[in-house]
C-alpha cells in the first residue's frame, strides 16, 4: 500500500449555542480526513456540517463527491496544485475540494520539514483575533461582548437578522461607543431593505457583512453607493474570479476568505494578493472549526496580505474539550501559528475516538 484515505465524522457540543439567521446550532457535526502517504500522517477538517444552509455542500454531498470523485484524484495529485487542476473538472463543491487540497499542504509542508505558514509565504508570525458573536437576548449580548472585549479581541462581530438589526447594533454601539464593531447578516436581507440599511450607517460599523443573497454581487454593488458603511462579501466570493469580479465593480471593499468556500489555500492566496491590488481589506472567517481546521486558519491569517482580524478564536471559545493536544492561546489580541512542520496540530487521539459517530476508509493505494 503507497497510501490511505479515511475520514471520522464527529458529534461535538458546543460550549453555548450559537445563533446566526440561518438557525441555532448547539453542536458541530465536522468530518475529519487523514491521508497516510509517503510516511507521514495529515489531518484536515472539512467545514460542512449536516444541514446545507450556508451553502448548498452538506456532509452528505462532500461524502458523496469524495467517495465518488475526489478521493482517487488526491491519490494521484503529486502536490495541492495538481490536485486543484484535477478537481477543476468538478463543478462546484469547493468545501470538499479544500478538504482535501489542505490535506495535501499539510502533507507537502511536513515532508519538507516546513511550517505550513512559511509555505504559504508573506508571513508576519501572528494572526489578528476577532470574535464572532451569534444572537442573544440583549442582556447576555452584551455580557458576551464585555468578556470579549476584556479578553482583548480585536474586532467584536454582531450577527444580525431582519428585524433586530437596529435592537442588537443600538445596544451594543451604546454600551460600547469605541470598539471595532461589524455586523454579519448572514443574507437576509433583500434590495427591498434599504431603508432599513441606511439606518445602520449611524453605528459607525468597520463594516457590514454579506446582507444579499449568498451569490449576489450587482445589489451589493448598489448598497455599497447608497450607504457609507463599508461591504464586505462573504457567501458570494466562491473563487478568485468572483473576488475580482466583485472587485471590479465596487460590490465590495472587504472580504472575508474562509479556505473552505474558495476550494481551499491556494485560492485563498490568489483573493488575498488581488485584494492587495485593488487596496481593498481582508480577513480570514470561521466556520466554527476544532482545532484542526483552525490550525489552517491561524496559519493563512498569519500572512501580511491579511490586514484585518479574523474569526480565529482560541479552541476554549467553542469546545469544552478539543481534539488538539496544543490548542491555541491568545495574547493582546493575537494568536500565533505552530513553527512545527506542517499546519502544526497534534491530534488528541482519545478525544478523537470519543466524539467519533463514523469513520471507514475512502480509497487506497
Amino acid at each position: 500500500m503507497n497510501g490511505r484515505l479515511s475520514y471520522r465524522i464527529l458529534r461535538m457540543p458546543l460550549i453555548f449555542p450559537f445563533e446566526t439567521s440561518f438557525g441555532r446550532q448547539t453542536e458541530r457535526v465536522p468530518i475529519i480526513f487523514r491521508l497516510e502517504k509517503d510516511g507521514i500522517t495529515s489531518y484536515s477538517e472539512c467545514v460542512t456540517d449536516v444541514d446545507p444552509f450556508y451553502s448548498y455542500e452538506s456532509n452528505s454531498t462532500v461524502m458523496s463527491i469524495i467517495k465518488g470523485y475526489l478521493g482517487k484524484m488526491v491519490a494521484s495529485a503529486g502536490d495541492h496544485d495538481e490536485f486543484t487542476r484535477s478537481a477543476s473538472l468538478i463543478k462546484g463543491h469547493n468545501m470538499a475540494k479544500a478538504a482535501l487540497e489542505m490535506l495535501l499542504w499539510d502533507h507537502e509542508a511536513r515532508k519538507a520539514g516546513k511550517s505550513l505558514h512559511s509555505m504559504l509565504g508573506h508571513g508576519k508570525g501572528y494572526a489578528e483575533v476577532g470574535v464572532s458573536i451569534g444572537m442573544e437576548s440583549i442582556k447576555s449580548l452584551i455580557a458576551r461582548v464585555d468578556d470579549s472585549v476584556r479578553m482583548g479581541y480585536r474586532r467584536i462581530k454582531v450577527k444580525i437578522k431582519r428585524g433586530r438589526e437596529i435592537e442588537i447594533l443600538s445596544a451594543v454601539r451604546d454600551a460600547f461607543p469605541d470598539i471595532v464593531l461589524t455586523a454579519d447578516a448572514n443574507s437576509d436581507y433583500s434590495i427591498k431593505d434599504m431603508d432599513t440599511l441606511r439606518k445602520i450607517d449611524r453605528y459607525n460599523l468597520k463594516y457590514i457583512e454579506q446582507p444579499f443573497d449568498h451569490d449576489d454581487l450587482i445589489y451589493h454593488g448598489r448598497l455599497a453607493k447608497e450607504i457609507s458603511t463599508p461591504i464586505c462579501l462573504d457567501e458570494s466570493i466562491t473563487s478568485p474570479e468572483k473576488a475580482l469580479k466583485a472587485l471590479e465593480i465596487g460590490a465590495c471593499s472587504v472580504i472575508n476568505i474562509k479556505p473552505g468556500r474558495v476550494s481551499g489555500l491556494g485560492n485563498s492566496m490568489k483573493i488575498a494578493e488581488i485584494c492587495r491590488e485593488f487596496k481593498a481589506h481582508v480577513w480570514v472567517g470561521g466556520m466554527l472549526e476544532t482545532g484542526i481546521g483552525r490550525s489552517y486558519n491561524v496559519s493563512l491569517a498569519s500572512s501580511s496580505l491579511i490586514d484585518y482580524p479574523g474569526d480565529t478564536s482560541p479552541n476554549s471559545r467553542y469546545f469544552h474539550r478539543d481534539i488538539v493536544a496544543n490548542p491555541f492561546t491568545m495574547k493582546d489580541g493575537r494568536i500565533s501559528p505552530s513553527s512545527e512542520p506542517g499546519a502544526g496540530y497534534i491530534v488528541d487521539e482519545k478525544a478523537m475516538n470519543e466524539y467519533t459517530v463514523e469513520s471507514g476508509v475512502i480509497y487506497e493505494w
